[in-house]
């Protein structure tokens, strides 16, 4: 039960009785205020995808649902990714969680590797790709919905038909892609972030990072499209100069660096370095004058005096910032919309 379809049939469903909902937190508070939906007799609740749900900024939606439910029922939740805010959110939905991690196998099952070009020369390379490999089939994430647009043209004058997968398509049209998508009818999607998440499709043999995604964990749930179930995987990525601060982050995110090719006449203008696997975000860099202050601190704990000495000999110590109280952390979610 999800938005942009007809709200009657879904009602009428509801009123009939159901045993299982899978359902949207706006359409089903939709319900909720048409007094459609009853939660009396609930059972279980599942949180999926609970990291995307709470970046897309629907985190007051879902307490608002939660507040409704009885108090005796079990709780689920799972998540691609354990960030602090999920662990918040599992610590107020469910009492006393217990967290059951799964092993990661993405570097046996998904062969990832990527490729450095100029940015005015990807759609080259992908359709150079495409043709001499004979790719049949392949999932090809781009960052915004006017590039995809622009891509699916650019590949059309060269002969390769694809389609474009974004937010400001119908969900109508959205569903046929897919359809169409699956069933071989059409062998290439190129898509927005939209397609990252809930995309469930046997044997994908490939996805395309076209773009470099930001964060590093909407990688993992791009290449996650792929390399399902046991099945064998290939997550190809396109790096610009420009993307490189990306792939460190990414880089950094899974442990390891990614396999670097080059494809014969698309080498770029100007070589792009090689990743810093332990990169830190400018945001989070400890700048000089903190790191002094800590070496300060420890050298006072070990009982040596570090604190410089003014001329008239009187110990001066080094300024410390306020303490603040912890973060709330759900003080940085923001309300966002699909891409």
């Amino acid at each position: 039960m999800y938005g942009g379809t007809d709200a009657k049939t879904q009602k009428q469903r509801l009123i009939d009785g159901v045993d299982i909902l899978v359902a949207t937190p706006g359409r089903l508070l939709d319900m909720m205020s048409q007094r459609a939906v009853h939660f009396d007799e609930l059972k279980c609740l599942v949180l999926d995808e609970a990291d995307r749900m709470l970046d897309m900024g629907f985190i007051e939606d879902i307490n608002k649902i939660i507040e409704r439910l009885p108090d005796e029922r079990q709780n689920l939740l799972f998540s691609a990714t354990l960030s602090d805010k999920v662990r918040f959110l599992a610590k107020t939905a469910v009492p006393n969680p217990v967290e059951i991690s799964a092993d990661s196998n993405s570097k046996a099952e998904i062969e990832q590797w990527l490729t450095t070009v100029d940015k005015d020369k990807k759609s080259s390379l992908l359709a150079h790709l495409i043709t001499e490999n004979a790719w049949d089939q392949a999932l090809i994430f781009i960052e915004t919905k006017h590039g995809a647009a622009k891509l699916v043209e650019q590949l059309g004058k060269r002969g390769i038909a694809a389609e474009s997968f974004h937010s400001g398509r119908s969900q109508a049209v959205r569903e046929q892609l897919l359809e169409d998508f699956k069933s071989g009818k059409c062998q290439f999607l190129v898509a927005t972030g939209v397609a990252a998440r809930g995309i469930d499709i046997e044997e994908l043999k490939r996805v395309i990072n076209y773009d470099l995604p930001f964060p590093a964990d909407d990688y993992i749930h791009r290449i996650g499209r792929t390399g399902r179930a046991g099945a064998k995987g290939e997550a190809i990525s396109f790096l610009s100069k420009d993307d490189f601060k990306n792939l460190c982050m990414i880089e950094s995110r899974l442990g390891h660096l990614i396999e670097r090719r080059e494809i014969e006449g698309f080498a770029p203008r100007k070589p792009v370095p090689v990743s810093i696997l332990n990169y830190v975000p400018k945001n989070k860099r400890v700048s000089n004058k903190e790191q002094s202050e800590q070496q300060a601190k420890n050298g006072k704990s070990a009982g040596k005096s570090t604190s410089p000495r003014k001329p008239n000999g009187r110990n001066t110590s080094p300024k410390t910032a306020p303490k603040s109280d912890a973060a709330n952390p759900w003080s940085n979610l923001k309300k966002r919309s699909h891409s």
